[in-house]
């Protein structure tokens, strides 16, 4: 079972108090966007295995959401930081580069 540090209360919630929303740092598309883009904003997502970077909601606990980085072979949480974030914060990015040198953060 995961368990993920939420970045707001501070609790270390099980993944059973939580909500997984996907993949996170998305580029929005809106009204004034063409249909190919919205089509992509709706329904393409990487799926990436390895080191990705989710959106999680503590559900049964503050109700925030927050952004997690993960490697979704291993299930090993790296981090999480606040939602409202809209890069992975570079001492997040260095911890996960230490740990595994092989991952480049553009992939």
């Amino acid at each position: 079972m995961l368990v993920i540090l939420c970045p707001y209360c501070g609790v270390e919630a099980e993944e059973t108090e939580l909500t997984a929303g996907g993949e996170a740092h998305l580029e929005r598309f809106g009204p004034s966007s063409s249909d190919s883009e919205f089509e992509n904003y709706l329904f393409m997502r990487k799926n990436e295995k390895g080191i990705t970077f989710e959106r999680w909601h503590h559900t049964y606990g503050c109700g925030k959401w927050f952004h997690a980085a993960r490697c979704s072979m291993t299930m090993e949480i790296f981090g999480t930081y606040p939602a409202q974030t809209s890069k992975p914060p570079k001492k997040l990015i260095s911890m996960i580069k230490k740990k595994r040198p092989e991952w480049g953060e553009g992939k």
